[in-house]
């Protein structure tokens, strides 16, 4: 089978026209290339309130309160009870009404375990509770 020129009369051109479908696809990278950075990054002019109060001192060092796999309770590295959770939290609610505790939980906690711990501290007196985790 032969590919005869077009020169000819009654011959058929041959052959596919791309340059419709380059124009089209070039189109459709510029309109990508000018809506991905709105959908990354999506502009929120935010303007923040600053504020007056006073930096908490270097010395006043956090609370923390570990809960074990079991159930066990840790007040500052030293095995406790609830009572003995809600006592600490009073004595330093008396010394320094700001001061935090962190709470360090193991995952298998239950819900229930973790809310009488934050129940105990609030009830103590302390209202800064901050929760440690682990990166992935």
């Amino acid at each position: 089978m032969e590919v005869q020129s077009s020169s000819g009369e009654g011959q058929a051109i041959v052959g596919i026209n791309i340059v419709p479908l380059v124009d089209i696809i070039l189109v459709v990278l510029i309109i990508f290339m000018v809506a991905a950075p709105l959908v990354m990054n999506p502009k929120i002019d935010i303007t923040l309130p600053s504020s007056s109060a006073k930096d908490i001192p270097k010395d006043a060092k956090p609370m923390k309160v570990v809960l074990g796999k079991g159930g066990e309770l840790f007040v500052n590295n030293k095995t406790a009870s609830l009572g003995d959770l809600v006592e600490e939290t009073k004595r330093r609610s008396a010394a320094n009404p700001d001061t935090g505790v962190i709470l360090v939980a193991d995952k298998n906690a239950t819900l229930e375990m973790i809310t009488e711990l934050v129940d105990s501290i609030k009830s103590g007196g302390l209202k800064k509770i901050a929760f440690s985790i682990q990166k992935k």
